[in-house]
């Protein structure tokens, strides 16, 4: 026990967390804490709005695998950090939000940037601590960061204001973490005999694979069973794309290879993934999820075990442990599908050669509406283009994807070798993400090139965080795609209004040159043959400490329904509408 003040056991805990980074907006709700900041070791890093500043904890949590933290004003920066930390929830990502509330003195008078801060995050944390005493300061702040670990997710730290003036003899907790182990003996003998019985076995690695370090247990497993490899939704960083048992991702504009792959399984090994209904639902044309297949799901939250797809085995451990304890155990079994192997690598062979074919040859939409809107020669089609991001992509990129019709169509083309690669908002599907996530992502890992992918709509959401970048010397890359258009909105109108746009048409200004007026560079790309060029040229710069934004003209030709599931044509009931009815 060591007597200090409230903010000393406050910024003392944070130390013995490990964190050096805390990104937010200052206020005087914390200064006391913020003031000590420099002397513990902890970079404040002041952000344009707070959804960027819990955006950057998002991304920073994913790429180091460490605490994201966001700190704010009481009221209105606290709520601002909402969507992000939602979009950390359906991530996984281990962020402490920080929130200073107001004053216990005036609380539930109506003073000034009050409100009542926990019912907001009730729904899109993991674990909620309230500091009820001063005394507290040291217990509760450990317990919130050892919680956003342990369960896998966004935490919740809320501090009455006047708290951090206190003097107290505290303790300091050390931190708490728990080796999640392989599951059951009696569940991973099931498994095991599944898997020996397997046929014609696909392993799906979700975001747990990467979360507990797991791809080479993934790939030593793989290799035994002879196995394809398919990613869960927006995962694309869960399993080598140059292995030979990669089959892309799964789910919205993922990969044809993989879903016919999975389409073949008798046994699906599902690794750290609660295969969620939008990363299963058919796509392509393709309802391809295996309706008998037996399924053996691995998850760190037995919650997840079961909760959307029927499973024949739930292990309850840490991705890793588990593959690495089925790889063993299958050591000493016959393997059914051992008589088939040569034959299913072929099959695995062919069915990627055939959806690189179809994508090499897939360099516009075919539609009638993006035929009406196809290129003039003054702009791209959105395919070609990702396709030459994606040949000119450096091996150790960091990619955000914002949401949007040409940032998901770019699912089929992101492929990664390395883990802690790819960034997206998951099932939350929130606009402008990319760019911020990229910023914390930089300040993870500053050797890594960082490139965020962003529509002309979301980005308007977020550059200003330019200005984060610019001012924290944490370079990035932006790839916008200007198509002047909210355009997976405009496909379900032509898809199912007859092509009536409301509120879906976007009118833009030159967003490089507003980069170059901010103090970035600023680039113009019209022409697929400089795409390529210009990516490597802005990922070079970021080591000169130059965030570089990417201004692609590309046409208005739009992928796949974002939203076929929810969606069904309308019939009116009043004459003075039925001209906006749809047969």
């Amino acid at each position: 026990m060591t007597e200090m003040t409230s903010s000393e056991a406050f910024v003392e805990t944070l130390v013995a967390q490990g964190v050096k980074n805390v990104f937010g907006i200052v206020g005087s709700a914390f200064m006391d804490a913020l003031d000590l900041f420099p002397a513990a070791g902890i970079r404040f890093l002041p952000t344009v709005h707070e959804q960027g500043a819990a955006h950057m904890a998002d991304g920073y949590a994913r790429i180091s695998g460490k605490h994201g933290v966001c700190i704010g004003q009481n009221g209105p920066g606290i709520t601002n950090f909402v969507t992000g930390i939602a979009a950390a929830y359906w991530a996984h990502s281990p962020v402490v939000a920080i929130t200073p509330e107001s004053g216990t003195l005036s609380m539930g008078l109506g003073g000034f940037q009050e409100t009542d801060q926990l019912p907001v995050f009730s729904k899109i944390t993991k674990y909620q601590g309230h500091v009820n005493h001063p005394r507290r300061m040291a217990e509760i702040t450990a317990r919130c960061f050892d919680r956003a670990m342990l369960d896998l997710g966004p935490t919740q730290l809320n501090i009455p204001r006047d708290y951090f003036y206190a003097n107290h003899d505290y303790d300091i907790p050390e931190p708490i973490r728990i080796e999640r182990g392989a599951g059951g003996r009696a569940s991973l003998t099931q498994a095991a005999e599944l898997l020996a019985q397997a046929k014609f076995p696909v392993i799906v690695a979700g975001g747990g694979v990467i979360a507990a370090d797991g791809a080479e247990a993934c790939i030593a497993l793989a290799e035994l069973l002879g196995a394809p490899v398919v990613t869960s939704y927006l995962h694309n960083d869960s399993f080598p794309a140059s292995h030979p048992l990669w089959a892309g991702s799964l789910g919205y504009q993922g990969s044809k290879a993989g879903m016919k792959l999975i389409a073949r399984a008798d046994v699906v090994l599902a690794l750290g993934t609660r295969l969620g209904p939008f990363g299963t639902l058919p796509q392509h044309g393709l309802d391809y999820w295996p309706r008998n297949a037996k399924i053996i799901q691995i998850d760190a939250d037995p919650k997840m075990l079961g909760l959307v797809k029927k499973i024949s085995v739930g292990l309850c451990g840490d991705a890793g442990e588990v593959t690495e304890a089925l790889t063993e155990a299958l050591g000493n079994r016959s393997l059914a599908g051992s008589k088939s192997r040569e034959q299913r690598l072929a099959t695995i062979r062919d069915e990627k050669a055939a959806w690189e074919d179809e994508l090499t040859r897939w360099t516009q939409e075919t539609d009638d509406f993006s035929r009406d809107v196809g290129s003039d020669g003054s702009r791209m089609h959105p395919r070609q283009m990702l396709r030459e991001l994606e040949h000119a992509m450096p091996k150790d990129a960091m990619v955000s994807t914002d949401i949007g019709n040409i940032c998901s169509v770019s699912n089929s083309y992101l492929r990664f070798d390395r883990p802690r690669s790819m960034l997206a908002a998951m099932s939350f599907g929130n606009c402008g993400y990319a760019f911020p996530v990229a910023i914390g992502a930089k300040a993870a890992a500053p050797e890594r090139p960082a490139i965020a992918y962003a529509g002309d709509g979301a980005w308007t959401m977020s550059f200003g965080e330019i200005l984060t970048a610019l001012r924290e010397n944490l370079p990035v890359t932006a790839v916008v795609f200007n198509n002047g258009q909210w355009g997976a909105e405009k496909k379900n109108q032509v898809d199912f209004y007859a092509c009536r746009f409301v509120g879906t048409d976007l009118k833009n200004p030159s967003f490089a040159a507003i980069a170059r007026a901010m103090g970035a560079e600023g680039q113009v790309i019209d022409r697929v043959s400089d795409v390529g060029g210009a990516l490597e040229a802005a990922c070079r710069a970021q080591r000169d400490g130059k965030t570089t934004i990417l201004e692609m003209m590309v046409t208005q030709e739009l992928g796949d329904p974002f939203r076929r599931d929810a969606l069904s044509k309308p019939k009116r009931m009043l004459e003075k509408y039925s001209e906006y009815t749809v047969a």
